[in-house]
């Protein structure tokens, strides 16, 4: 894949090296996922996408304060905290849909597949926000670009991997994809952590691409049937740290259910 990432140190801890992730401008986005099946934007690009001011964007960040332990973990951790919501966007418009329980089929997930996690939902000020709208519009605006026009079934994950027990795992179940037509990968925050790479790989060759997105806000969109993902561990660089993300992924004709509605 072209575009090889260059080295980078985190603000205010040069303790170890990262490596960037390969930004593409806003213009170059649906050229660039259809060919190699993923792209990277800065923050800046994604408030240009979602037409509203960055700022606006940053401000949400204080809804990952406040995320109900996942209970789910097979793994049996307690380092991973999360809320989730879906939308209806279709031709503009944004619609909540009665809050449901989140389901893969293992085969995209063999650790959490088959099962029906019913999560917390995303807080009413968050999902009322224009920002918050804005932001799934310019999604589903993207997936058009290369889909043709329709409804996209969205879900939408707040994270936070801590590591209050040393380490926390972002994908527990590893390299994966996810069973729908694009995904979002927005990092929100990191505090105090090492790891937290992000690695993409073709899905049907070993070439693949590694990088850590380290600006809020910053994102990667994937081809969720060309490429498969996952993020490194984190460890704690003191006592305490996390990571917080949001992820988004999109669905042409329905949520992904034991039976597809």
């Amino acid at each position: 894949m072209p575009l090889s990432p260059k080295p980078i140190n985190t603000p205010n801890k040069p303790l170890f090296s990262m490596l960037a992730p390969p930004l593409v401008t806003l213009d170059q986005l649906t050229d660039h996922l259809s060919a190699h099946g993923h792209a990277e934007l800065s923050a800046a690009s994604v408030s240009t996408l979602a037409r509203c001011n960055l700022a606006d964007l940053l401000s949400l960040r204080s809804f990952w304060n406040d995320l109900p332990p996942d209970r789910f973990l097979r793994d049996g951790g307690r380092y991973r905290f999360r809320r989730h919501s879906c939308f209806v966007v279709n031709q503009g418009n944004v619609q909540q849909v009665v809050h449901r329980a989140h389901w893969q089929p293992v085969e995209y997930n063999a650790l959490h597949g088959g099962i029906e996690r019913l999560f917390e939902p995303m807080l009413t000020a968050l999902v009322e926000h224009p920002a918050w709208r804005q932001l799934l519009i310019g999604l589903a605006s993207s997936a058009n670009a290369i889909k043709g026009a329709q409804a996209w079934f969205i879900e939408a994950h707040q994270f936070r991997i801590d590591t209050s027990d040393g380490i926390g795992r972002p994908t527990p179940e590893g390299a994966h994809r996810d069973g729908v037509d694009f995904v979002a990968v927005f990092l929100l925050d990191r505090h105090g952590i090492k790891g937290g790479e992000t690695r993409v790989f073709e899905a049907n060759s070993p070439a693949g691409l590694r990088f850590t997105l380290s600006e809020p806000w910053s994102v990667m969109l994937l081809d969720d049937e060309r490429v498969i993902h996952e993020s490194t561990p984190i460890q704690p660089l003191d006592e305490h740290g996390w990571r917080d993300t949001l992820v988004i992924t999109l669905r042409s004709g329905g949520f992904q259910g034991p039976a597809a509605i």
